[in-house]
């Protein structure tokens, strides 16, 4: 394990053989830790009914009376141009790299081509989350709403945020107040959901390869990381994104919609026998980690009913 607290568990950096039985080995071991350290399934299903929360009045950068996303056009939703990126990491370039990021045993990474989509600015809030529970009276742990209303969910399972994208679309579609841009691509059959981990990754390290976000220098100053707790949401801003997305490194690992499979990557594999999958993908890193795991390709692995403190998400308006 690289962090005694995180459910992902990149090995120390292998040699470039063995990948297959290495990332077979890695599954195994995680499935393992997961089981000792996280309550049973029934157990996990044992949420705290939350009827109603506090909601603040007035949140500085979101808007109470639209969702409380942030006081932008589009509600901090930005978009991502369609086009082909560079996905999973060559280890002549980035010597920190673990072998679940290469891309074949021939390649070690691989062109992806996406249609646009649109991915959050930030990871969704405890305020944001709080009027979800509130409004539906949906079941969470007691300690998902604890918090600054600013700062990123967490405790959040797999199902959870799903449940929160579902309710969100299904919001989106209704109001009068939902801006026309994202009506009409909500119109044109596209939906609120979590990214899979390509459209994740695109949106973290841009179209040019990039090790970090911002680029390819460690994140001094840039992400929050090896620390104790989150932080708000866009405490770090980050101008030299490509996307000028916070967060896409540390601050809390972020659920995709992706099973937890060896590359390469393939849309299908997503949508196929997704009951016979054990874990799910996580991206990002969190404020627990060190600069190693918030690199834009790490890829870590977590049970779709694991609620932990470092576990968030964001969410994405994807025609897929």
């Amino acid at each position: 394990m690289t962090h005694p607290t995180s459910p992902v568990a990149p090995p120390t950096r292998p040699s470039s053989r063995g990948g297959l039985t290495l990332l077979t080995l890695l599954i195994l071991a995680v499935a393992a830790w997961m089981t000792t350290q996280q309550p049973s399934r029934n157990e996990t299903r044992e949420s705290h009914r939350v009827p109603s929360h506090t909601l603040p009045t007035e949140l500085a950068g979101f808007q109470p009376d639209a969702w409380y996303f942030p006081d932008e056009t589009l509600l901090g939703f930005v978009e991502i141009s369609a086009g082909p990126f560079r996905m999973g990491s060559d280890a002549r370039t980035d010597r920190q790299s673990f072998e679940n990021e290469r891309w074949s045993n021939t390649a070690a990474t691989g062109l992806i081509e996406l249609p646009a989509f649109l991915i959050g600015r930030y990871e969704v809030t405890i305020a944001q989350y709080a009027l979800f529970v509130t409004t539906t009276g949906y079941a969470v742990d007691e300690q998902t709403l604890q918090g600054e209303p600013n700062h990123p969910v967490a405790m959040v399972s797999w199902p959870d945020a799903l449940a929160y994208c579902r309710w969100l679309d299904d919001t989106l579609r209704a109001s009068e107040h939902t801006p026309e841009e994202l009506r009409r691509r909500l119109e044109q059959g596209w939906q609120i959901t979590l990214p899979t981990e390509a459209e994740w990754e695109k949106a973290a390290r841009g179209t040019d390869g990039r090790l970090y976000p911002w680029g390819n220098q460690p994140p001094q100053g840039r992400a929050h990381f090896a620390s104790s707790s989150s932080r708000a949401v866009g405490s770090f801003l980050c101008p030299d994104c490509q996307f000028s997305l916070s967060d896409m490194s540390g601050n809390v690992w972020e659920w995709t919609r992706s099973p937890y499979q060896p590359y390469p990557f393939e849309t299908a594999n997503d949508r196929d026998n997704l009951d016979a999958d054990a874990l799910w993908v996580m991206r990002g890193g969190s404020f627990t980690d060190t600069a190693q795991n918030v690199r834009a390709a790490v890829r870590g692995g977590a049970d779709p009913g694991a609620r932990r403190p470092f576990i968030g998400f964001r969410v994405v308006l994807s025609p897929s």
